[in-house]
């Protein structure tokens, strides 16, 4: 995609806008999407499709309308019995509340309930833990010997966070990834996680019987700092249903799982694809959190949020009716040049890198978006102190996914 001198995208004419179907999954795993949302933005910031396998959506695609709808949670629900925060509605037999998929009071009681693991003292009291698994897994990876980055690293450092917050087995780590995955994952026949809404309706429920026996032991208060024994302990979460238990527990292990797995895939690709923005944060460290910031603006690791119109809404002269699904698509305003300038180019001395919209905004901004900043944080500065030279030697496979942007595999060569 280009741009002009001032850093305008130079739109290339994909069509009629009648035909856009920007929901189409294949779209992400092609890596295809930025001139159609180029297009939608120039032509058509608050657009209508009519038809898709998700049904008629409006999509929302500049930084200043995601931001409007995103605050205004009074019009523009997330409501689970209204079909949740994807586009892909929620099927009947798994309608699972999460406070994610509520609206005031009931969100925020149930928010405060798991906030304590977040906060600026507990993530200090981490930092240590974080650092020292980090060197652990850096100083554990075979050189000259091609490997996958994802497995070895993104998966592995994430996996252990998520086994730490939920006070979960750690041998038995690569089960919340699992289940993360499944909660996400577009169904398609192909698709080897899990092809038919009724396997996705077993796994998770698998997920809660091994929780079970978990949250029956630290309610009874046998549990120390971590989030299960935070919410059965919680007089906003304790006495939960089981559906509302399911959909909270995947909110979580979610939550912890993609927004850090991904970027740190997608953050060394986008160091390789860029190597004098590499250059410049070797020659100087300080670089390294505006870095992140810029890494998770790039990658964009959740490609969207869905509302539901609760009421009539003229935005931006369109008019969205009451029921109506409206996307935001965080990856394109996080690629809105009206905000970011060259938004296509991986810049790690972007000013205002921190202004994406990764971790959303308003009362649903996501309640762990330091911790993940804090595991990105780290990686890189260890990377750099121990001056390792990573080298990618094949193209990534991303997921078919129009909710999380993800990378399966990367491989890659550390060359000693």
């Amino acid at each position: 995609m280009q741009t002009d001198d001032a850093g305008k995208t130079l739109v290339n004419d994909l069509g009629s806008l009648d035909n856009f179907n920007v929901a189409d999954p294949e779209l992400f795993r092609a890596d295809s999407w930025r001139p159609y949302f180029a297009q939608l933005r120039d032509q058509a910031p608050v657009h209508y499709c009519k038809d898709s396998h998700f049904g008629p959506y409006w999509s929302i695609s500049t930084y200043e309308l995601i931001m409007q709808v995103e605050l205004d949670h009074k019009t523009f629900s997330n409501l689970a019995k209204f079909g949740g925060i994807q586009l892909q509605d929620i099927a009947e037999n798994m309608n699972r509340p999460s406070f994610v998929s509520m609206d005031p009071p009931e969100h925020t009681e149930r928010r405060r309930a798991v906030t304590p693991m977040t906060r600026r003292s507990s993530l200090e009291g981490m930092a240590h833990m974080i650092r020292e698994r980090t060197v652990a897994v850096l100083e554990s990876l075979p050189r000259n010997e091609v490997f996958d980055w994802v497995q070895l690293v993104a998966t592995d450092l994430t996996g252990m966070m998520l086994a730490t917050m939920f006070d979960y087995p750690q041998e038995r780590r690569l089960d919340l990834i699992h289940w993360s995955d499944v909660a996400t994952t577009n169904i398609n026949a192909e698709n080897p996680l899990v092809s038919t809404e009724e396997e996705r309706y077993r796994e998770l429920e698998r997920m809660a019987d091994t929780f079970a026996p978990l949250w029956r032991e630290r309610a009874n208060g046998k549990g120390g700092f971590d989030l299960i024994t935070m919410l059965a302990n919680s007089d906003a979460t304790k006495d939960m249903d089981r559906e509302e238990f399911i959909g909270t527990l995947f909110l979580l292990i979610v939550g912890g799982n993609d927004t850090t797995r991904n970027s740190m895939t997608g953050g060394l690709l986008a160091l390789h694809e860029n190597p004098e923005q590499l250059a410049k944060v070797r020659e100087n460290p300080d670089l390294v959190p505006n870095m992140v910031q810029e890494m998770i603006r790039f990658q964009t690791p959740v490609i969207h949020m869905r509302r539901t119109a609760l009421m009539d809404k003229e935005l931006n002269g369109q008019m969205i009716r009451a029921g109506d699904k409206v996307a935001l698509w965080y990856v394109s305003g996080n690629t809105d040049e009206t905000v970011f300038k060259n938004p296509y180019n991986f810049d790690v001395e972007r000013e205002n890198a921190r202004r994406h919209l990764s971790f959303g905004a308003g009362i649903h901004r996501c309640v762990g978006d330091r911790l993940a900043e804090m595991q990105l944080r780290v990686l890189w500065e260890e990377i750099l102190a121990r001056d390792i030279r990573i080298e990618v030697m094949g193209a990534p496979e991303r997921v078919y996914s129009n909710f999380i942007r993800a990378i399966s595999s990367l491989p890659v060569k550390i060359v000693a």
